[in-house]
């Protein structure tokens, strides 16, 4: 399943999520003991789009077993099974259009100012604090006209953000690749948004492997831009597949320079296991980012 795909469908499908077919046991002690355990000097996530074939609570308990404790890309109906099983939100979705339709666009904003004011509220109420945005294709729109009306839309929910302690993060995407025609796509314009809104409740989503296909100079970027940077995501490069020594980017050495920063908050794995054990996969992707 492709990320944009699932984008689409996981509110519709959330519901049913929540009450899965599936039977857990005893739920007097969903949180399973970790079968090993990590060094958590980068604190771990994963975004449970790239694992959408495994019933999402069935996830939650691997994530127990490989004492990953966080998950991205999450949206509120989610956040019940994730108190169960003691899974931090480490980045929450569920308002928006999607990538494509996104605040560079004015004729959008009545419609995402209405939905981010309605979903920033129960992000806070579930005790966490990023939420994701998006700032749309070009469409033939100039990038700093874009870059003006991104600022003009998010500054209209910007104080809301900072009233309940949530942090607005845009993500970096390629539109190289993945994503053609996407704006934010260079750290150079996302940095300048920053500087435009001028508030800590809003960030970029630095993500290594858009980033690389973009830009490279990945540490370099890390080390001059990290305070723009709220979040990160992982991603092998090419092929978004696994990240080890069948592709380009070390990933120690970019979690080093992540650490190197004072870094605190998450990096998210979210490569599309090509491995038939996907949870393998992502224990060997965690496994190489846990320095």
């Amino acid at each position: 399943m492709k990320r944009r795909d699932f984008i689409g469908t996981t509110a519709a499908a959330s519901v049913g999520i929540i009450t899965p077919a599936r039977a857990t046991g005893n739920s007097s002690k969903s949180k399973e003991e970790p079968t090993f355990k990590l060094k958590h000097n980068i604190n771990h996530s994963v975004c449970y789009w790239c694992y959408g074939s495994i019933p999402f609570e069935e996830f939650l308990q691997e994530l127990n077993k490989l004492d990953i404790r966080a998950i991205d890309l999450v949206d509120p109906e989610q956040f019940p099974l994730l108190k169960k099983y003691n899974i931090h939100a480490s980045m929450c979705w569920g308002a928006g259009m999607g990538i494509e339709k996104g605040w560079n666009n004015p004729e959008f904003h009545e419609e995402l100012i209405a939905d981010y004011k309605r979903v920033i509220p129960l992000v806070a109420e579930g005790g966490y604090t990023n939420l994701i945005c998006f700032s749309g294709n070009r469409n033939g729109m100039n990038d700093l006209v874009g870059l003006r009306n991104c600022a003009k839309g998010l500054k209209e929910i910007i104080p809301l953000a900072e009233e309940h302690g949530v942090v607005l993060q845009m993500e970096l995407l390629n539109s190289k690749v993945n994503h053609k025609d996407y704006m934010c796509d260079t750290t150079e314009w996302g940095v300048s948004l920053c500087e435009t809104i001028g508030s800590e409740n809003f960030k970029l989503l630095y993500d290594i492997y858009h980033m690389q296909i973009m830009e490279g100079d990945i540490i370099r970027n890390i080390q001059d831009y990290h305070q723009y940077y709220g979040h990160y995501h992982t991603g092998g490069n090419p092929g978004r597949h696994e990240i080890d020594e069948t592709q380009e980017i070390y990933y120690p050495a970019v979690m080093k320079a992540i650490l190197d920063t004072g870094y605190k908050g998450y990096v998210a794995q979210e490569f599309v296991p090509s491995w038939e054990d996907k949870i393998a996969a992502l224990k060997q992707g965690v496994t190489i980012c846990d320095i």
